[in-house]
């Protein structure tokens, strides 16, 4: 069994003091249901509840996943915790009633990686539509402290550059149509179920739209550019953009956002917030280059960055030139402050690359 590494103990001591004692407070006494737990955001709540649930008061963490591709060796390492009951199950047809006390729900099952969910587009509608619908419809009388629905920055398509930075005001420019819009269009649904659901049932839930996440959890195939350029720099290969490398965005790495999402869980009311990174706005092509720069000095990386034309013709179909979230919402009512900056980020990113056995996050 592998031991827990330095650079996520620590992000996750950055966690737990970047919450107040009143979100911690929130917590207490709480039984949670995580669904889809093994992506990489699962990485990280999971992570975090192994180590402070004890000082949340947290009784119980059921965790659901269908490990589409295949199940990840981090969670040996956290499975005997008897806060967690982790299980193999399909949230789109499996029965939840083992986790009918829950009282906080984490519903991140989903097909996030544009790749992945353009190859299985209607098993993603699938897990954002029926799987959320299935929750709903459970826990819809069931008195909740939270419920928290993972939507994406995606909803957003490509806005109008006066509606960047964009705030949780703005409808969306999306093609209904196009390759993305499995995604894009079933959190889209999904965020009116949830709208619906908190009108008719008075449940507390609260819609998150994520802006660009990385991290440690990722898989290295997952084939997202902050994944594919840490892959080259492992493997000490050439950085692919499969782009002119000028389409820009903000990122926040995922401990950092993990804070606001765990604010949202406990909020206790509707309300639909933006969490990322408002700062850094970059081109992919300025991303490669601070990779190189710092895989250098981590790896001794010595590749240099090309541009190619990808295997999927649809790889840049609807890919929207920028994206930047407006946080002011968050910032005033969650009081969630992102602290990481892009090149630190990546540095922790690629220090725990370096600290973890390969299987950790190759497969």
């Amino acid at each position: 069994m592998s031991l827990i590494p330095e650079v996520s103990k620590k992000d996750m001591e950055f966690i737990y003091n970047g919450l107040s004692c009143s979100d911690k407070e929130k917590f207490k006494d709480s039984i949670i249901l995580v669904t889809g737990f093994a992506g990489s955001l699962g990485y990280t709540l999971l992570h975090f509840f192994h180590l402070y649930g004890d000082k949340l008061g947290i009784k119980k963490v059921y965790g659901i996943d269908n490990y589409k591709f295949g199940k990840p060796k981090w969670i040996e390492r956290i499975k005997n915790n008897p806060v967690f009951d982790l299980k193999e199950l399909d949230i789109v047809n499996c029965d939840l009633h083992f986790a009918k006390d829950s009282n906080i729900i984490f519903h991140m099952a989903s097909l996030a990686s544009p790749v992945f969910y353009r190859l299985h587009p209607i098993e993603t509608m699938d897990a954002d539509v029926i799987g959320l619908r299935r929750l709903l419809d459970l826990y819809k009388n069931k008195g909740l402290k939270g419920f928290l629905f993972y939507s994406s920055s995606e909803i957003y398509g490509d806005p109008d550059p006066k509606e960047i930075p964009t705030n949780e005001n703005y409808w969306g420019n999306v093609n209904t149509c196009g390759p993305r819009a499995c995604y894009d269009e079933s959190k889209r649904f999904g965020e009116t179920l949830c709208y619906n659901f908190a009108k008719q049932y008075h449940m507390p839930i609260t819609i998150v739209r994520p802006f660009n996440n990385y991290g440690p959890g990722m898989r290295i195939n997952d084939q997202r550019v902050v994944a594919d350029f840490a892959k080259a720099i492992i493997n000490n290969e050439d950085i692919v953009i499969y782009s002119d490398g000028r389409p820009t965005r903000t990122f926040d790495y995922i401990p950092d956002a993990t804070i606001g999402y765990l604010k949202c869980a406990t909020y206790g009311g509707y309300d639909v917030f933006n969490i990322g990174s408002d700062r850094d706005e970059i081109s992919i092509l300025q991303l490669a280059e601070l990779y190189k720069t710092i895989g250098k000095e981590i790896f001794d990386y010595s590749g240099s960055i090309i541009f190619k034309t990808h295997w999927d013709n649809h790889y840049l179909t609807d890919n929207p030139k920028r994206r930047c979230p407006d946080i002011t919402k968050a910032r005033s009512l969650l009081k969630y402050n992102p602290q990481i900056h892009i090149a630190d980020g990546i540095e922790r990113y690629l220090l725990y690359l370096k600290e973890c056995n390969r299987d950790e996050f190759d497969w």
